[in-house]
């Protein structure tokens, strides 16, 4: 019996386009949860450096294991090419870092707020190589970063100190981003995720020993923590956003941002009971706009 798709006429081929944006969005959900469970697991008193350790070499042991089991020959790389890889990773640790940092100053969803302003980083970075930023690109920030300012709220009281730590986050995940469309195109996505968690993990380590290497035992809970920083925000989440990255280019999936932002206020505010006006919902309302604007009816060219 035929399949009613072909019976009917009806095609339910999946465009590269739409793909890449249904991995991209799928990323931005699996990192969206990762702030307030790492701000849960920090109120409940687990060290920052040592949740950050406990993730990153849990998600890299799964990695390699995934690889080794599905496609040994994606281990392999260009020395130079791991050596960017593996430099970038180091970039990206530094803001892991300086972003659990400033969650022991900072609520998750306001941290996850400022850290939406990073499209504007990366599409200047853009820029500087002559990359063409489009009106649709300019409202979309727009309406983010409108979002976002009313998310905070114009009167906001907020720790300054939390707030320079998320800025460090914001650019160093920035350089992050343009650098693996600059010098890794091309690159499968398992292998990139590699060689860029080697160097997460080695910064983690780094920070994690420098601070004395605090430990305590997480418990049940912690260890969730944990587990779910490790499977979902960085195993899945990476892999799924290095190959949007190579299907969409890192402008569009940095325009992503402003949902994850409004993904994470939302988890916040059901399992850390951190409570919104009304004037942060219509923040999330023009996030969510921001958002519909990513999808246009006919392909534009990739960044």
């Amino acid at each position: 019996m035929k399949n009613w798709a072909t019976k009917y006429g009806v095609d339910t081929a999946v465009s590269p386009l739409t793909l890449g944006w249904i991995i991209a969005i799928a990323s931005t959900v699996c990192f969206s949860v990762a702030p307030p469970i790492a701000r849960g697991a920090i109120l409940a008193g687990l060290a920052p450096t040592a949740v950050l350790v406990g993730r990153m070499v849990i998600s890299l042991a799964l990695l390699v294991g995934f690889i080794v089991a599905i496609s040994p020959d994606r281990l392999r790389i260009e020395r130079r090419l791991g050596l960017i890889a593996f430099f970038s990773g180091i970039i990206n640790g530094i803001g892991f870092i300086a972003f659990f940092a400033a969650l022991t100053r900072l609520d998750a969803s306001i941290a996850s707020m400022l850290f939406s302003l990073s499209p504007l980083v990366v599409l200047g970075l853009l820029t500087l190589r002559g990359e063409r930023i489009t009106r649709r690109h300019m409202a979309r920030m727009a309406l983010g970063i409108g979002g976002v300012y009313l998310l905070i709220g114009p009167g906001g009281e907020v720790d300054m100190v939390g707030v320079a730590l998320v800025f460090v986050t914001v650019i160093t995940v920035s350089l992050h981003l343009v650098m693996t469309q600059w010098y890794l195109p091309g690159i499968p996505a398992r292998t990139v995720t590699l060689y860029v968690n080697w160097g997460v993990t080695a910064v983690c380590l780094i920070a994690w020993q420098w601070a004395g290497r605090p430990w305590q035992p997480p418990g049940p809970t912690g260890w969730a923590s944990i587990l779910a920083l490790a499977v979902i925000s960085t195993f899945l989440a990476r892999l799924l956003l290095f190959a949007g990255v190579h299907r969409l280019g890192s402008g569009q999936i940095a325009l992503l941002a402003p949902l994850e932002t409004l993904l994470t206020v939302i988890w916040s505010y059901l399992f850390l009971d951190e409570r919104l006006t009304a004037v942060q919902w219509l923040g999330g309302l023009l996030i969510l706009l921001s958002m519909a604007l990513a999808r246009r009816w006919r392909p534009w060219p990739r960044l």
